[in-house]
């Protein structure tokens, strides 16, 4: 069999392919390469005016989920919405329930400040106005006035009591008393009880009827000073009015389009004359709150809280990285006077869904998992299409505090998540909410074909990176390279990775790399360059492996023939970093029942798939050797020095050499390793990694030797379009040092591997007795035989001696 030519070992990219000298001559694309599927379920999703079509984004990190989402909505955000601006005011009639008022993008802004400019004026015009002797007059005649009235109206009680002799004295402030004289001076209890019964009968009957008419007169009192402070208030009101009608009729009729605020602006206009001691009064404690909540020192109760304040017109975008429930659904601060916790509604704070609301809110999934309450207020927001700021201290607690009830705001927000598939189909299982609230799954695809179209649509795409980056534009080589390296990374020559973070960390290092040579263009050789360093530190525990095959630790043969011993091939990964290991395989053979010994598995080291594995093989042997008689020879398989867990059933080809090979005595060239899966009809299936087998077995032939010219490695046939192989095994192979054998049936392989014929059956289901095959047969036919003479010798015995 020949081995593979050039071509078929590494794809790579031809420049004519590319029609440019540089990136710079590119456009760079606005939207995300490769994602046509995912692009278009996001169309859908936010074109969708209906409840429920919220976007999760499945793919692994790295694709640029957020990006595309980004730039897509960037370019393609539906500009009739209107954006709003979102503030809470003090609800005059109930405190704990704040209003909400919702006003155009950037009326918010306005609105604060006028209400801002108002209560500035307000403090610094009142105390004035009511401390002038114009006002004051006014209001000192209002008092004399009412004064005099009820002085006049107390005199009469007292003129008629003098007629009577009978005193009316003040004992406490609105208290009177009505006391029988002697003379002048009031009657002692001697001096009374002294009198005639007559004279103390007419006293007290005097008495009697002037309680009646004081008590009148009180009456009449109390509802003059009802009038009075009526008039007072009024006075006060007036005065009022004069000072901020005009400036409040200014703002309602700027504001006369947003019923809201003209209805919240007649509040203020009736709450200024009921608060006024606000103004007039040095107030300690709502300095000391404003100081501690950072506020400005001015009324509390006309502040305006601006929630959410839009600066242009566009739909707000908001990506939250931290989702917890006070960063996502806002709260409500407080703060401490004198050892008393004080909130109001200008504490209030707005979450990230706030921020968003008319427009779109980008997460990621895991994190709103892990935060506790997180999920069930989002799905109850989505669900009531509404945001109530609720305390979680409340819903943690049992006890009933008082707290802020705000009136909720309308919510209207389309919520992307990002996540890996795993995520996704948990709570597809798990949470029969999730399927209504997010009926669009945007799925984004890990690789895109490799052609001509697509090479210049990748290079655009690098061309965009650069530019996003600031890094140094890349010439066409080195865009050739990068392409080709995203092969490698795909596992594919005819398609390309859409890693993008893995790109642009491939770009960033090339950039470095460039500049530290003081290069104008990220070269060829720079991205090989920045290849070559992360390979070069992410090995170290590479090379220690590669050391103990060095130093003949781990054995390994590249010469030579073994009869059961095959080198096998595998994969090592660690942290991001995978690389290939020569595995030595050996089997043996001994009389028996056929049945083939996993020593793996027997040891609990062989994973399931392992296992299966060797069950298939098994399965063919017997197909090929047991179908009229049974086989009387067992076998066992090892990986020898393993000392962990093997799974994967990658081995199984090699596996099956070796047990041929004991079977039939045939050596096995120890200069070839293979890889592949193997089938009970005795076809090869592809396996994962090949690149890196290929390539840790070219290390381990130099680490033991060198290359002699006929080693190689064997791999399936199916496995040849994802061979994108390093420069010095493709050199190696250019120069007739190595090779690399492709294989789609098991007897090829053992051809390859025994350098004898496996042999094809005849009709009669006989092997030639040269080839392989034959070699098994002859030796089971011996072993049948002998079994048969066997069994005639214990039947040919005396039957005592049982």
């Amino acid at each position: 069999m020949k081995s593979l030519p050039l071509h078929q070992l590494y794809k790579a990219c031809v420049l004519k392919e590319l029609p440019f000298k540089t990136t710079r001559q590119l456009e760079p694309l606005a939207e995300i390469v490769g994602q046509n599927r995912a692009q278009e379920a996001v169309r859908f999703a936010l074109a969708m005016p209906h409840g429920g079509y919220n976007v999760y984004a499945v793919g692994r990190n790295g694709l640029g989920k957020r990006t595309m989402m980004l730039r897509y909505l960037e370019h393609h955000v539906d500009t009739e919405h209107q954006s709003h601006d979102w503030c809470y005011v003090a609800n005059f009639e109930e405190p704990r329930i704040p209003r909400v008022l919702k006003l155009p993008g950037g009326q918010g802004h306005l609105l604060k400040q006028d209400m801002d400019r108002l209560m500035t004026r307000l403090m610094k015009v009142i105390p004035q106005t009511f401390d002038s002797d114009s006002f004051l007059e006014r209001a000192e005649q209002l008092k004399n006035e009412y004064g005099k009235k009820q002085e006049d109206e107390l005199e009469k009680v007292a003129a008629q009591a003098r007629r009577k002799k009978i005193s009316l004295t003040v004992t406490t402030p609105g208290g009177y008393r009505l006391v029988a004289m002697n003379g002048d001076e009031p009657h002692t209890q001697a001096t009374f009880d002294a009198l005639s019964d007559e004279q103390r009968a007419r006293f007290e009957d005097a008495i009697n009827r002037l309680e009646k008419k004081l008590r009148q007169s009180l009456r009449k009192l109390a509802d003059w000073e009802q009038e009075y402070a009526e008039k007072q208030q009024a006075l006060n009101q007036e005065t009022l009015e004069g000072i901020s009608g005009h400036l409040l009729d200014d703002l309602e009729k700027k504001y006369g389009e947003l019923p809201e605020v003209v209805a919240y602006l007649e509040a203020v206009r009736k709450d200024l004359a009921e608060s006024l001691d606000i103004f007039l009064e040095d107030n300690e404690e709502q300095a000391a709150i404003a100081y501690a909540s950072l506020d400005r020192k001015m009324p509390r109760r006309y502040l305006v809280n601006l929630l959410v304040h839009q600066k242009t017109n566009e739909v707000p975008v908001v990506v939250e990285d931290n989702p917890t429930y006070h960063n996502l659904f806002g709260y409500v601060e407080s703060v401490t006077y004198k050892g008393t916790v004080f909130t109001d509604f200008s504490l209030i704070r707005p979450g990230s869904i706030h921020r968003a609301n008319g427009g779109y809110l980008l997460m990621d999934a895991i994190k709103v998992l892990e935060q506790p309450f997180v999920w069930d207020g989002l799905k109850r927001a989505l669900r009531s299409r509404s945001l109530q700021i609720n305390s979680l201290e409340r819903e943690l607690t049992l006890s009933g505090t008082i707290s802020l009830e705000p009136e909720p705001i309308p919510l209207d927000v389309k919520i992307v998540l990002f996540g890996d598939r795993d995520t996704w189909m948990l709570l597809q299982e798990y949470d029969a909410e999730f399927a209504e609230l997010f009926r669009v799954t945007a799925d984004f695809e890990n690789e895109m074909w490799r052609n001509d179209d697509s090479q210049l649509l990748y290079a655009k795409f690098i061309s965009s990176l650069v530019r996003e980056k600031s890094l140094l534009h890349c010439s066409n080589k080195a865009v050739a390279r990068v392409i080709e390296h995203s092969s490698r990374m795909a596992e594919h020559q005819d398609r390309l990775s859409l890693h993008a973070a893995d790109i642009a960390n491939l770009l960033r290092e090339s950039d470095y790399w460039a500049r530290q040579a003081g290069a104008k263009l990220i070269q060829d050789s720079h991205v090989e360059q920045a290849l070559a360093s992360a390979r070069y530190r992410s090995s170290r525990i590479r090379d220690q492996f590669y050391d103990s095959i060095r130093d003949g630790t781990t054995l390994v043969s590249t010469s030579g023939t073994c009869v059961g011993q095959v080198n096998a091939l595998s994969v090592m990964s660690t942290g991001g970093f995978e690389f290939g290991m020569a595995n030595r395989i050996t089997a043996t053979c001994y009389y028996g029942d056929g049945a083939v010994m996993d020593i793996e598995r027997d040891v609990k080291l062989g994973g399931n798939i392992h296992s299966k594995g060797v069950m298939i093989l098994s399965s063919w042997l017997s197909s090929r050797f047991a179908l009229m008689d049974p086989m009387h020879l067992s076998a066992s398989l090892t990986f020898e020095q393993n000392y962990g867990e093997v799974d994967g059933d990658s081995a199984s080809l090699a596996e099956l050499c070796a047990l041929i090979s004991s079977l039939s005595g045939v050596p096995v060239r120890q200069d070839l390793a293979i890889t592949g899966s193997v089938n009970q009809f005795g076809e090869v299936q592809p396996i994962g990694g090949a690149n890196e087998k290929v390539e840790g077995f070219f290390e381990t032939c130099r680490l033991t030797g060198g290359l002699t010219g006929t080693q190689g490695v064997i791999v399936p046939q199916t496995n040849v379009k994802n061979l994108m192989l390093d420069n010095e095994v493709l050199q190696a192979v250019r120069q007739g040092k190595f090779s690399v054998y492709a294989v789609s049936k098991v007897e090829e392989a053992v051809t390859l591997l025994l350098g004898k014929p496996a042999g094809k059956a005849d009709e009669r289901g006989r092997y030639p007795k040269q080839s392989v095959f034959g070699m098994i047969q002859q030796r089971l036919d011996s072993m049948r035989e002998h079994e048969r003479q066997e069994h005639a010798k214990f039947e040919g015995k005396d039957p005592s001696i049982h």
